[in-house]
Order: structure tokens, then sequence, then C-alpha cells
């Protein structure tokens, strides 16, 4: 079985192109004013005219009011969205309930008693994704960090879920075999400056991802 592959951050026509003809499964767009990678509705929706064929567009943000998901989502027409704030179980089942899209519902993992916040996510979001947990001084994600992927050894879940943090092409096809992850996700990872999308770097990192065999 092959994985699950996501670009995240991508805010260019350029970069957007290499990652779909590289591949990718899903491609993300941020939403989020402090981020480096953030962009504008204006930006969302001429990203989203180029969008062609299978990849699925991801709509990422943190904390987001409904007025501000709604002009997201009219804008880059995304067909999941991602929570990578403090949302909780509450707010992640209403989301999903109120604009009727899948949620990937991230998680900070840096600890194994992060592990046990899992479970309260699993009846309200469709897919999980495993980041490191970020310093309270930094942005939620992105910061090119990975965790101690020993951490998920034994891990199981009914959900589809994704690995991020700190991957690289040079470590993808390692983490993908310490952790029997379905998914993985990268963003600083192929990038030349923080929210500066490398091309060669994409396909690197798709190309080795697609070289993993899942069990």
């Amino acid at each position: 079985m092959r994985p699950t592959i996501k670009i995240c951050g991508l805010s260019t026509p350029d970069t957007l192109d290499v990652a779909l003809a590289a591949g990718a499964d899903m491609v993300g767009f941020v939403f989020f004013s402090k981020s480096p990678r953030h962009i504008s509705f204006e930006t969302a929706r001429s990203l989203a005219d180029r969008m062609s064929g299978t990849a699925l567009k991801v709509a990422l943000t943190v904390d987001a009011d409904d007025a501000t998901l709604t002009e997201i989502i009219a804008s880059l027409r995304p067909q999941l969205l991602q929570l990578h704030g403090h949302e909780p179980p509450q707010r992640v089942a209403e989301l999903r309930h109120r604009f009727g899209l899948p949620i990937i519902k991230a998680i900070g993992i840096a600890r194994p008693d992060d592990l046990s916040q899992i479970a309260a996510f699993e009846p309200v979001a469709d897919w999980l994704l495993l980041d490191a947990k970020a310093d309270p001084a930094a942005l939620p994600g992105g910061n090119g960090s990975a965790f101690d992927w020993s951490l998920l050894r034994g891990f199981k879940t009914a959900k589809p879920w994704l690995l991020a943090g700190g991957l690289t092409s040079e470590t993808v096809s390692l983490a993908l075999a310490a952790t029997d992850a379905p998914g993985v996700d990268v963003s600083s990872g192929v990038e030349s400056a923080p929210g500066l999308k490398d091309v060669d770097k994409i396909r690197r990192f798709i190309a080795q991802a697609r070289q993993a065999q899942l069990k």
C-alpha cells in the first residue's frame, strides 16, 4: 500500500503545479496571518482555479471563527478542513456539522501522555495529523521539528492519519518505516526558507515517499 502524501503551505502557482505533477494526494493552503505561508482569499481563489485531477485541497486554519471559515471555504473550495489550533472535540464536531466538510485534526506529540488525547478526537475527526508539539512561543506547525517516532510504536487507530513534523526527503522513508504511518505531511521540509517552497525539494520528497511500501 502506498502512503498518502500531503504537501502543505503552498502559496504560488509554480510550486502548486509541481506538487500536483509529482503526484501529491493532498495540497494544503494556510490561512493563519502569523505564518509565513499565509495566503489571501484572492490568492486562494487563483490557486484553486489551477487545480485539476484527483489531489484534494486542504484549508489549514488555527482557531478560526465561523465567519473566517466561511470566507476561506468560499475562496478555496476545499475538500477538507485542517484544524491546527486548540480546537476541542466539541468544536471539531460543530464545524464538521456546520460546513459539511471532512476534518483533519492536528494533535501535538512530545511525550507518551500526549497520545491520550487522541481518543477524544477519533469520534469527531475524519483524519488525524500527528505533529511535533510546538513550543508555546512558536507557530503551531511548520517549525521543522520532529518528535520521537518511537512513541508511535504499536499505535493503532481506526481513522486515517498523517505523520508530520520535521520530515524531509532524507528522512521520510525512515519515518514511514518507524511508524507505519499511512500518510505524511510536509511543509518546511520542502522549503529553501520559511514560506518559500523549493520545487526540487517537493519532487524529491514525493519521489522518496512513493518508494516506501507500507505493510
